[in-house]
């Protein structure tokens, strides 16, 4: 977040519905952040910053839901594997090879972390899940992308923190990781399988706990569930998902981007009315921001990298306004299909509407 003497010198104010911003004569900082108008899109803003001294910085109880896909390894985005992946030449990333006339992504290899690197993982996440819980208002959601591998560790510092766990979301994706033989030894043990082919990606589920009943801080801080599909079919933690496309990648090249269709329908879960504002503090390429643009939530964005703040800023518009891909959407609870990949009506939580008409004007000037 910027500093005070910046954030004063910035005067925000809606005009015919767009975000008009205001700079004064001392912005020091000003390249660090990049205000985007209203437009087409929800509001939001992204920070060239460290997740950590942002979230020291921001007021507690400022933040409605935290969506984010983290370094869960941490040791796959240090600068020095950064500098291989960019490179193509491995590291910690494994670089598939080409099928069929395909080439696949690179994939982080969380097997190869060891007690040290386990232990750093604790240790940053359990200073994540205490800034969360500061700036989260009551009965705000984290909903986190994770690993098979290592999610135990990563809830575990979230409970400790005080969150609620709430359930997992299951990603039903099929991808490249696991399914090998051993390695070297592929025609020796050709029945044998290492680990099984994934077909599936977690993303904990936590809240802050709410203060009194569900009801009575829905009313007051307008969190505390999450947000229906529809007036018939409630939000399920089952969701059909193909690999992002090669379309959203060329637009926004990240090795870990989530694509729009399925982040859209968790984005949109998290604001149980439909308002408050959405913090991604490990940017990444901006899919978290560009989901939330889409379906009109305020939102904030943090990336410390400066190649991929660049990427961001330029592909969040553009992540936006593409349409929604029907390959990816929900299990309903009657066993159908009943995700809405497009963006959701309006008037689909009666509740929400109300409040949100009422709400409007104080959570965009709740943003800046």
């Amino acid at each position: 977040m910027p500093s005070r003497s910046t954030a004063e010198a910035v005067r925000s104010r809606y005009v015919q519905g767009r975000l008009r911003v205001e700079l004064g004569e001392s912005m020091a900082d000003a390249s660090a952040i990049a205000f985007m108008p209203r437009a087409d899109f929800g509001n939001y803003e992204i920070h060239a910053a460290d997740a950590f001294e942002w979230l020291a910085s921001r007021a507690p109880n400022s933040i409605h839901a935290i969506v984010t896909d983290p370094p869960y390894g941490l040791k796959e985005f240090s600068e020095v594997e950064k500098s291989k992946l960019r490179r193509g030449r491995g590291g910690v990333w494994r670089i598939p090879p080409s099928f069929d006339g395909c080439k696949r992504g690179p994939l982080p290899r969380f097997t190869v972390l060891d007690s040290a690197d386990l232990a750093a993982l604790r240790s940053f996440f359990s200073a994540f899940a205490h800034h969360a819980m500061r700036v989260l208002v009551p009965g705000g959601h984290v909903i986190m992308a994770t690993n098979p591998l290592l999610s135990h560790v990563v809830y575990g510092s979230l409970i400790e923190a005080g969150f609620e766990k709430r359930g997992e979301i299951i990603r039903l994706v099929r991808t490249l990781r696991g399914g090998d033989r051993p390695k070297n030894a592929h025609d020796e043990f050709s029945d044998v399988t290492v680990m099984p082919r994934s077909g599936w990606e977690p993303w904990g589920l936590f809240r802050k706990p709410c203060e009194g009943r569900v009801q009575d801080n829905l009313r007051k801080w307008w969190t505390g569930g999450l947000r229906r599909v529809s007036d018939r079919e409630p939000f399920v933690d089952v969701i059909r998902s193909a690999p992002t496309r090669s379309a959203e990648r060329a637009i926004a090249p990240h090795p870990a981007l989530k694509p729009q269709s399925f982040m859209r329908q968790v984005v949109r879960a998290s604001l149980p009315l439909g308002i408050g504002i959405v913090l991604d503090p490990f940017m990444g390429a901006g899919s978290t921001i560009a989901a939330a643009a889409s379906i009109d939530y305020a939102s904030i964005g943090i990336e410390h990298d400066p190649i991929y703040f660049k990427v961001a800023r330029r592909a969040i518009p553009i992540l936006a306004g593409l349409a929604s891909n029907a390959a990816s959407s929900q299990l309903s609870s009657t066993g159908g299909n009943g995700g809405a990949t497009k963006r959701p009506l309006p008037n689909s939580h009666s509740t929400g509407s109300r409040l949100r008409r009422e709400a409007s004007r104080r959570s965009r000037r709740t943003l800046l």
